[in-house]
């Protein structure tokens, strides 16, 4: 039976490198003063929105609660990090972060309401509709009374109204109202009304809904609850979007010029996307597109640093650990010159095996990624043939076989459906015959893009005459015209974009392609599925990177850098 060379390789490794050392148990000190001073300061930091400060603070205070094993103060520093993580939109961290409170919880009750909540919330703006039904189940059942199960509560009607299952939403939602419990708290009370009003709007009971949306919104406009009431006008302006578009456009600049002052971003580009649904100018999609590019790269900054913050604590603690074990550790004996000098041999004979098999693995991936792109190229042309012009040719056959063509209405009949098919042909013809990699290449490409552009969709091209395309590989250039016209193909096929923006720019001897439409998305698990496997195929090939960005109902977006 043939060995890998890497079996012998470990083997002998192993037995050149089997050292003796001793383990030392070190009791850890008492941190509890600092711990508990840098989680004031954390909760300072936190009331002041200065949302990195207070995180910091917070994982130091952890990470000194850990030395001191108490259990309950560990517990809220994590769900105050978890929550920060959430206000920043990083919610695959706070799930993280709220795992590892799991350990520690043990039966205090307020705690495991709050972990339960914050997991159904993370879940909820993940779109995990029926796992964030179960923690939102389990914080109502934790709680300790009828006030504490109200916001749980009304996140699963929430949810309800998202799957479609109205019905279930308005029974919870009026058993909610029911409670005398919530009267005290005039918010939460016009945010269960709204919601309500909302659920009936959606089921088609449109008298009942109106009546309760503007009881909502008189409510939160008595309370000062300015955050409530942009979720008011942005549920009336939905209400009236088919049949008041006048009306509705109202209520959605409202909404945008409070989400503005509160610098309320998620509902600022829910108020521009129902004022750009509508047709209300290009401005507003311009504005969409800005401040939709400013939020992503904001929370991505933040979700950036909590994880490094998180790492630095970790390796700061290691390497505190490492130099304790150090001070106690016995000194490991020196190996003999000879083992010395065989390993150093082993060492080179180690690398040049590792370099030979990583290039020749290199050479193969690549000629196993041009195959496949080759491949799904041949596939795709055969879909488009069989799914575009069988059919048609067939139906075109039985047309002359059945229809008399002395008729000149036949014969105009037959006329129409042969264009129809030459164009078809044109079109996949188009899609795949030579590209010109010319002085017109960026002119041509321009041109194909711009075919998408229609009624129903605006296409907005920026920065693509300023790059000096003379410059960049011919092959480079082939790859770049594919993968734009795949997207717009995918973009039409499945997307239903009103707006679609592309930019061009040169950053760090990089070509860099930005492009995102306000469509309908999709769950990033299934972007593969939805054929866009040959586009990262193809870029892979010519040593770039392309990035996808969406969500269900937020867009479409796609990052494709390449070096010149």
């Amino acid at each position: 039976m043939l060995r890998s060379p890497f079996f012998f390789i470990f083997i002998f490794l192993s037995l050149i490198s089997c050292k003796e050392k001793t383990t030392v148990l070190i009791k850890p000190n008492n941190f509890k003063k600092e711990a508990k001073t840098l989680q004031e300061i954390g909760l300072n930091e936190l009331q002041k929105s200065n949302y990195d400060s207070a995180f910091y603070n917070f994982n130091k205070s952890k990470v000194l609660f850990e030395s001191s094993k108490d259990s309950s103060n560990i517990v809220f520093s994590l769900l105050q990090m978890a929550n920060i993580q959430q206000v920043n939109s990083d919610y695959y961290g706070s799930k993280e972060t709220l795992t590892e409170a799991l350990p520690y919880v043990k039966n205090d009750n307020n705690y495991i309401v709050a972990l339960n909540n914050l997991f159904g919330i993370a879940d909820k703006e993940l779109f995990i509709y029926d796992d964030a039904i179960s923690y939102y189940n389990q914080a109502v059942k934790e709680a300790k009374d009828e006030v504490s199960k109200q916001s749980p509560l009304n996140n699963i009607a929430v949810i309800y109204i998202k799957q479609q299952k109205y019905d279930k939403a308005i029974e919870l939602l009026e058993s909610i109202l029911k409670t005398k419990a919530l009267d005290e708290f005039v918010k939460s009370k016009a945010r269960v009304i709204d919601n309500l009003g909302f659920a009936y709007f959606k089921k088609g009971l449109n008298d009942k809904g109106i009546q309760l949306l503007n009881e909502g919104l008189k409510l939160r406009t008595e309370a000062n609850d300015d955050y409530g009431i942009i979720g008011s006008y942005l549920h009336l302006a939905e209400f009236f979007e088919k049949t008041d578009i006048k009306k509705s456009n109202q209520y959605a600049k409202i909404a945008y010029e409070t989400a503005t002052k509160l610098n309320s971003v998620d509902e600022r580009l829910r108020a521009l996307s129902l004022l750009i649904s509508s047709n209300s100018g290009t401005q507003y999609a311009q504005k969409y597109v800005s401040i939709n590019d400013s939020i992503i790269r904001i929370r991505n900054n933040f979700k950036n640093k909590f994880a490094k913050i998180k790492y630095d604590s970790k390796k700061e603690k290691d390497e505190n650990q490492k130099l304790r074990l150090e001070k106690v550790e016995n000194e490991v004996a020196l190996q003999k010159s000879e083992i010395e000098k065989i390993s150093f041999l082993s060492g080179f004979i180690i690398l040049g095996l590792v370099l030979f098999f990583v290039k020749k693995n290199h050479k193969n991936k690549a000629q196993i990624i041009k195959l496949e792109t080759a491949y799904d190229t041949e596939t795709r042309i055969a879909k488009n043939i069989h799914d575009e012009l069988a059919n048609d040719v067939f139906q075109a056959i039985t047309f002359t076989q059945t229809q008399s063509l002395t008729n000149e209405d036949s014969k105009e009949n037959l006329i129409q459906k042969l264009d129809h098919i030459y164009s078809r042909v044109r079109g996949i013809s188009r899609e795949n015959n030579d590209i010109d990699t010319g002085p017109n290449y960026w002119k041509n490409l321009k041109e194909i893009l711009s075919t998408y552009n229609n009624d129903d969709t605006n296409i907005s091209i920026n920065g693509i005459e300023k790059i000096n395309w003379d410059t960049i590989d011919d092959i480079k250039k082939i790859s770049i015209h594919r993968v734009l016209q795949e997207l717009m193909v995918n973009m039409k096929k499945h997307s239903q974009a009103s707006v679609v923006f592309f930019k061009f720019e040169i950053i760090a001897n990089n070509i860099v392609i930005n492009y995102s439409d306000n469509g309908k998305g999709c769950v990033k698990e299934q972007i593969k599925k939805n054929g866009l496997q040959n586009m990262e195929n193809r870029i892979i090939a010519v040593k770039g990177t392309i990035t996808f960005d969406t969500e269900p109902d937020k867009g479409f977006k796609v990052k494709i850098t390449l070096p010149k």
